[in-house]
């Protein structure tokens, strides 16, 4: 696609979301929560579809070469799309915080000044690898009463693509206009550079990925930004934690997707119960092929336990 061209696709996509935006922002609870119920449909009735799609990019990705922990946060199976359906379904069961009243007061010359959340307007979120972002974005925004323009990365160009024409496809059916989701179908990294100064149709744009997104984002946008860097997820097992539910939670956080930027890669645990923790959690997180560092203290109930480094401990 020439510059031109680009430009030309994206200022379109951005005026329709726009102008979506002011409709999305005026909708019901009950419309929004039976349209997110109708993508959570559409995504279980299609999944071979979504399965097919995905397989596309992870046999690109594969030709080039990228690491397993890549391909694993690329890879659509049975339970992520099942998982991404129910977070949709979660969403439609939570309250509607559009026109939620968050505090009144009274001036002393008798005026009433109330706070109330409202729509934000349009949101830019830009997020690489992991197709189910895709759902889990539209969804939040919908919910929240906000057009939302999405850019994925390149390497799930064609599992994002097919997410985004079922969701609209659910608006459509529940006669919400399809603008109110889009998705930029390009893999040019210049559009990521034209959206970020996009900022007369944008609101706020929020990066889901790695430091140097995060920081391109940040350096680079016109727009206000809703950041984070470095994910150096904690875990905090207190000495009046249930034992067997301690064991439980800690080792979900890091073994399910230790791929994933919630992943826990720091355990802190209650001198006074670490004894009696550390040991049988240790035993389960080496089953699940989890490399363990720690401090002296730790070592000294575990001698297996690596020693940690400085840098250990700010390492995401």
């Amino acid at each position: 696609m020439s510059t031109d061209n680009l430009e030309s696709h994206l200022l379109d996509v951005c005026t329709r979301a726009r102008r979506a935006g002011y409709a999305v922002a005026n909708l019901c609870a009950d419309e929004k929560n039976a349209a997110l119920r109708a993508m959570a449909d559409l995504i279980v009735a299609e999944r071979e579809f979504l399965e097919t799609e995905n397989q596309r990019d992870i046999n690109a990705a594969r030709d080039k070469g990228m690491s397993a922990a890549l391909i694993d946060r690329l890879t659509l199976n049975v339970k992520r799309i099942k998982s991404m359906a129910e977070g949709l379904h979660a969403v439609a069961a939570l309250d509607d915080p559009v026109g939620a009243l968050l505090d009144q007061v009274t001036r002393p010359s008798g005026i009433e000044v109330t706070k109330v959340r409202v729509p934000i307007g349009v949101i830019c979120m830009v997020y690489e690898s992991r197709p189910n972002v895709t759902a889990d974005a539209a969804g939040l925004c919908l919910k929240a009463g906000n057009a939302v323009i999405l850019r994925g990365g390149s390497e799930a160009i064609h599992s994002n693509i097919a997410i985004a024409r079922l969701l609209q496809r659910a608006l459509v059916q529940t006669g919400i206009h399809q603008d109110a989701i889009q998705l930029v179908e390009t893999t040019d990294r210049a559009a990521v550079d034209y959206l970020l100064k996009a900022s007369k149709y944008i609101d706020l744009v929020i990066p889901r990925g790695g430091e140097s997104l995060i920081r391109k984002v940040v350096e680079t946008s016109r727009i206000p930004v809703l950041k984070h860097y470095d994910g150096v997820c904690h875990t905090y097992i207190a000495g009046s934690a249930d034992k067997e539910k301690a064991v439980s939670v800690s080792l979900n956080a890091k073994a399910q997707r230790p791929g994933t930027c919630n992943a826990m890669e720091t355990l802190l645990v209650d001198k006074a119960v670490a004894a009696e923790i550390i040991p049988p959690l240790f035993a389960k997180m080496r089953e699940a092929g989890v490399e363990l560092r720690g401090c002296e203290a730790t070592r000294a109930i575990d001698p297996a336990v690596k020693p940690a480094t400085e840098e250990d401990w700010r390492t995401e």
